[in-house]
C-alpha cells in the first residue's frame, strides 16, 4: 500500500489537513506545537469514479477500491535532524514513507500562532529541508567512512564511494539528492540509507478559503522552489477540507463550486502522488465485485497479475485486456466483444492506465 507522510513545521496545518482526508483519523489539532507526538496513521480508499460505471456494468454486489495511507508526522523544527523537538523520532518515521506531503502556511491568521512569528514560506521549507538534509549528510557519511575502508581493495566498493561522494556534493550544495541520477545497480547501494531528500515531494500549499481558487504570492514562492526541486505542488485549504467532512457527499460539489474549484483537495493530493510516484490503476470486474488495482507505470501483464495474487503471476497464460472507455461506451462486455475491443494479451503486454482485465492462469 501506498504510503505518504505528511510533514511540515508546527501549526502549518498538517494534523487538521490528516483529520479532514481521513475523517476518522485520532489526530489532535491544537494551536502548539508538538500536539501530535507518535505519528497517526489512517488509510483512506482513492476516489476513482470509473469504479461506479464498471460496477454497473457488471452489476457487482461490491466495489472496492484501491488504498492510500497518510501519516502525520509530528512538527519539525530547526534542529531535529540533532534531536531538537523530538526530532531524531521524527525523522525515522519520515524514512518508512513512499513519499513526502510538505504542508506549507500560506495563510494569514492571528488566532493561530506561527512557529517562527511570521509567514514566510521560502524560510519555512528552508527549514525543513536543511533538517532533512543534514540527516542524509549524517546517513552518508557514516556510510562512506566504512566504504573508503573497503575501496583500498575492492573496484565495487570504488564505485559505490563514486556514488555516495556525488549525493555528499550535491547536498553540501544545499540540494536534495533526488537529482542525482543513478542507474539501478547504484539506486540498490543506497536504498538501505533511506534518504530523506531522495524521497518524491509534493508540496501542500495551504491557503485560506478564499484564496483556494486563485492562490496567492505566498504560492506563488512554493512554486518556485517546485521547480527547482523537481516537485509537485498542491494548493489546498486544510479548513476547507475539514469542513467538507460535515457535508452530506451530494452537496460537496456545489460547496466546492461556490468557491471556484472543481474538486477537493484530497483527490488533488492523492492525483498529484500519483503521478510523482509513476503509478498506474488497472480494474478488475464481475458480479462479486470490482476492484482498482495499483501497479507502476511500465508493469508487464504478468507482473500487474501479481499484484492480485503470486500465483497469478507465477502460472500466467494470457490477459483479456479492454480499455476502460471501450467498455464503457459498448455497455457490456459481449458488446464489446463483438466489436473486436476485447483482446487477448501474453506476458510481454505492458498494463496502460484504466485497462479492465481478466486473468487466465494455471497452477
Amino acid at each position: 500500500m501506498l504510503r505518504a507522510g505528511i510533514v511540515g513545521l508546527p501549526n502549518v496545518g498538517k494534523s487538521t489537513l490528516f483529520n479532514a482526508v481521513v475523517a476518522n483519523a485520532k489526530a489532535q489539532a491544537a494551536n502548539f506545537p508538538f500536539c501530535t507526538i507518535e505519528p497517526n496513521v489512517g488509510v483512506v480508499a482513492v476516489p476513482d469514479e470509473r469504479l461506479n460505471a464498471l460496477a454497473q456494468i457488471s452489476s457487482s454486489a461490491d466495489i472496492v477500491p484501491t488504498r492510500m495511507e497518510f501519516v502525520d508526522i509530528a512538527g519539525l523544527v530547526k534542529g531535529a535532524s540533532q534531536g531538537e523537538g523530538l526530532g531524531n523520532q521524527f525523522l525515522s518515521n519520515i524514512r518508512e514513507v513512499d513519499a513526502i506531503v510538505h504542508v506549507v502556511r500560506c495563510f494569514e491568521n492571528d488566532d493561530i500562532i506561527h512557529v517562527s512569528g511570521s509567514i514566510d514560506p521560502l524560510r519555512d521549507i528552508e527549514v525543513i529541508n536543511l533538517e532533512l538534509a543534514l540527516a542524509d549528510l549524517s546517513q552518508l557519511e557514516k556510510r562512506a567512512d566504512r566504504v573508503r575502508k573497503q575501496a583500498r581493495s575492492s573496484k565495487e566498493a570504488q564505485a559505490e564511494l563514486a556514488v555516495l561522494e556525488s549525493i555528499l556534493a550535491v547536498l553540501n550544495e544545499g540540494k536534495p539528492a533526488r537529482l542525482v541520477d543513478l542507474t539501478e545497480e547504484e539506486e540498490v547501494w543506497i536504498n538501505p540509507l533511506g534518504l530523506l531528500t531522495r524521497k518524491p515531494i509534493i508540496y501542500a500549499a495551504n491557503v485560506s478559503e478564499d484564496d483556494l481558487a486563485t492562490g496567492n504570492a505566498w504560492v506563488e514562492q512554493v512554486r518556485a522552489i517546485a521547480a527547482q526541486e523537481n516537485a509537485q505542488v498542491v494548493v489546498i485549504s486544510a479548513q476547507v477540507e475539514s469542513e467538507l467532512v460535515d457535508i452530506p457527499p451530494e452537496d460537496q460539489a456545489d460547496f466546492l463550486e461556490a468557491l471556484g474549484v472543481k474538486e477537493g483537495g484530497l483527490k488533488s493530493l492523492i492525483r498529484a502522488t500519483y503521478t510523482l510516484l509513476g503509478l498506474r490503476t488497472y480494474f478488475t470486474t464481475g458480479p462479486k465485485e470490482t476492484r482498482a488495482w495499483t501497479i507502476l507505470a511500465g508493469m508487464l501483464a504478468p507482473q500487474a497479475a501479481g499484484v492480485i495474487h503470486s500465483d497469478f503471476e507465477r502460472g500466467f497464460i494470457r490477459a483479456e485486456t479492454i480499455a476502460y472507455d471501450d467498455l464503457v461506451t459498448h455497455g457490456s462486455m459481449s458488446a464489446a466483444k463483438e466489436k473486436g475491443l476485447v483482446r487477448s494479451e501474453g506476458k510481454e503486454y505492458v498494463v496502460k492506465e484504466g485497462d479492465v482485465l481478466l486473468f487466465r492462469f494455471n497452477v
